[in-house]
């Protein structure tokens, strides 16, 4: 019952662009809260139009806002993360074979809950506290726990794929982007997560309003046939009537 409370409590918690707890929160005039680098990234792409908005609620601002971390929100995730490994520790349990293995474990593994792009390792509940209560582990990146490590990590500079390449359609690293990616169209990879869930969720509004417009249209065909049919038993009727009265 404790894990399911702060499971829910960590949505309530979560950033819409990335997916994980917030990090460096920030709140902005709408009231939605992001991760400074997601909203950052955000942003930056916007930055030619002038408009800037809400990747929530879509509500703009004008110019700019200028954001900075909301220590009282920190606060709170980082109570939450240590009572979300409190609350799931006696639950922890070994890896199944489907499941992904801490790297720490010695001896029989458990099953880890995240992944760290910087340590490039995989942890359980115990050994993934000091990525949260250590300032050593503070800026590293965490992410659900994945047998796929090396998948986010440039083969070439052995660095987190972090911004997106537009001119060649691909992750990068940011060193990647001062040698043969120089000069092309790049952003944040958050930034262009959150591009790729806006046009998603333009494009599932779109679809949602045909299809009612669809069911308005077939309803009216609907009624015309009903309206028609009406007609024709009532042109029985009436022919009925009028031979009988003939024969009369």
């Amino acid at each position: 019952m404790a894990e399911a409370n702060i499971l829910g409590l960590q949505d309530h918690f979560s950033c819409s662009i990335c997916l994980d707890l917030l990090k460096d929160p920030v709140a902005l005039l709408c009231g939605h809260s992001f991760c400074m680098m997601c909203i950052n990234g955000c942003w930056d792409q916007e930055d030619q139009k002038g408009v800037y908005s809400c990747p929530q609620c879509r509500q703009t601002f004008t110019p700019r806002p200028v954001v900075s971390k909301n220590t009282m929100l920190d606060e709170v995730v980082e109570t939450l993360k240590k009572t979300r490994l409190q609350a799931t520790r006696p639950a922890q349990s070994s890896a199944g074979p489907e499941d992904v293995e801490c790297d720490s474990c010695t001896g029989r593994k458990s099953k880890a809950i995240k992944s760290c792009l910087v340590c490039l390792a995989s942890f359980c509940e115990t050994h993934l506290q000091p990525h949260y209560e250590s300032p050593a582990f503070k800026k590293h990146k965490l992410v659900e726990a994945s047998r796929r490590l090396q998948e986010q990590i440039c083969s070439q500079h052995d660095k987190v794929l972090e911004v997106y390449c537009r001119t060649d359609q691909q992750c990068i690293c940011m060193l990647c982007t001062m040698d043969e990616h120089k000069g092309h169209d790049t952003v944040s990879a958050a930034a262009e997560r959150a591009e790729k869930q806006k046009q998603l969720m333009g494009i599932q509004e779109k679809s949602k309003q045909r299809i009612q417009d669809r069911e308005k249209e077939l309803q009216e065909l609907w009624n015309a046939v009903e309206t028609h049919k009406s007609q024709i038993m009532q042109v029985q009727v009436d022919f009925l009537e009028d031979l009988k009265f003939a024969q009369e």
